[in-house]
């Protein structure tokens, strides 16, 4: 097995590859997270990753597809991420993208992918892995205040400043202050999409979009658009702390009966406890069959779309991941493409997968909560020049020309 390198931020970057017109490639750092490709990814044999043979790639490949749509608006010279600019640049992944465009079944798409990417396996260093499942909710709405829809969607407010993770809040008189809190916003009031029950608010800002549908027929999609900067606090671990609710009471269905239970008061003590507050904006349907737009800027996939840290990981690259969850069967593999990322991803091998729209899908996700494993795939070029620096002993030899993309 080749000498594991770590994976990414610190600037351990090529000398050779420094140009007016890009940063260098950022290497591994040993703190965040190790890439390490199976001992046969030179010679591009995917029989290291558990299941990849029977895995299914339809959903995937479509997901990917729309990944590459959107990488062939960027110029070529960019990388595919500012941060893990070792995944390359948009020029490196084109070859890789036209090839998939022309796979039109299971066969094609699994040749394409055996004979263009090579797997890196993604190790955290403290051995920590975690895999979760997350859908689009479906709310009842109504357009003006009616009981029990009495709370409003949160629209984006014109007087958020952007600042990053930290926004902001314009006041009256032109000056800038932290945005306030869940508890704050609330009592002020807030701009209305459409009005929903209090915990389907509350739980569609946890999910971060979803779909509305009203009692004409209409449906609206609920599409995050910022968030306060206060941190996400977990509202079902204060229920258990406090006696609340037991272990086994803390998902979303046995958080819901909780609060038609306590009553509104009580209801609106424990949203409290969880500051970050959630804005959105209203959109159309498009697509039934396909999810909101994820960090991307593509539609999420069902079983063909992740959510990845992107602090460590690129958007719109092909992810293998084996892990396991009742919902999908007991254990499971599969090929999944980074397109979302959400406030409690964090990690190397983290991943929330995104199964789809509704109760059913919903259901599904919510028994995913599970530790496995996460292979990157990376364009053949890309993979071998990453696979070079890894080899190498001494860090200042990656000035080596010969590493140079």
């Amino acid at each position: 097995m080749f000498r594991a390198f770590a994976a990414i931020f610190l600037s351990l970057a090529l000398a050779s590859c420094q140009s007016a017109l890009r940063p260098p490639i950022v290497y591994p750092d040993q703190d965040v997270a190790v890439l390490k490709p199976p001992a046969t990814a030179v010679t591009g044999t995917y029989g290291d990753l558990p299941g990849w043979s029977s895995a299914r790639l339809m959903a995937s490949l479509q997901a990917f597809k729309r990944s590459c749509e959107r990488l062939a608006k960027r110029p070529k010279a960019d990388y595919v991420s500012s941060k893990a600019t070792w995944a390359g640049t948009v020029g490196e992944w084109t070859p890789a993208c036209a090839a998939l465009a022309r796979a039109h079944d299971e066969a094609g798409a699994r040749a394409a992918f055996e004979s263009l990417f090579i797997p890196l396996e993604a190790v955290s260093p403290d051995g920590k892995s975690r895999f979760t499942g997350y859908f689009e909710p479906t709310y009842e709405a109504r357009r003006t205040p009616v009981a029990p829809y009495t709370e409003p969607v949160p629209a984006l407010p014109a007087d958020l400043v952007p600042n990053g993770a930290s926004p902001l809040q314009r006041l009256p008189n032109g000056s800038t202050r932290p945005y306030p809190s869940r508890d704050e916003i609330t009592r002020a009031g807030v701009v209305p999409i459409a009005y929903a029950h209090p915990s389907d608010v509350f739980f569609l800002q946890i999910q971060g979009s979803g779909r509305l549908t009203f009692p004409d027929g209409s449906t609206t999609r609920a599409v995050y658009a910022a968030h306060n900067g206060h941190p996400f606090k977990s509202t079902a671990n204060w229920l258990i702390q406090t006696g609340r609710i037991t272990a086994g009471q803390a998902s979303m269905q046995g958080i819901r009966a909780w609060m038609d239970r306590a009553g509104p008061a009580e209801a609106r003590l424990a949203m409290n406890h969880n500051p970050r507050f959630v804005f959105f904006r209203a959109e159309p349907e498009g697509d039934p069959a396909l999810g909101p737009v994820g960090a991307q800027g593509v539609p999420l996939t069902p079983l063909g779309s992740l959510a990845v840290d992107t602090d460590i990981q690129p958007l719109g690259v092909p992810m293998f991941v084996q892990t396991t969850a009742p919902g999908l069967g007991g254990n499971w593999s599969g090929l999944l493409i980074s397109q979302d990322t959400g406030g409690a991803i964090k990690g190397a091998v983290r991943g929330d997968l995104y199964f789809g729209t509704g109760t059913d899908a919903g259901a599904r996700a919510g028994t995913m909560n599970a530790p496995g494993r996460l292979w990157v795939l990376l364009p053949r070029g890309v993979g071998q020049r990453l696979i070079r620096a890894m080899q190498v002993s001494d860090l200042s030899a990656l000035g080596d020309p010969s590493l140079a993309p």
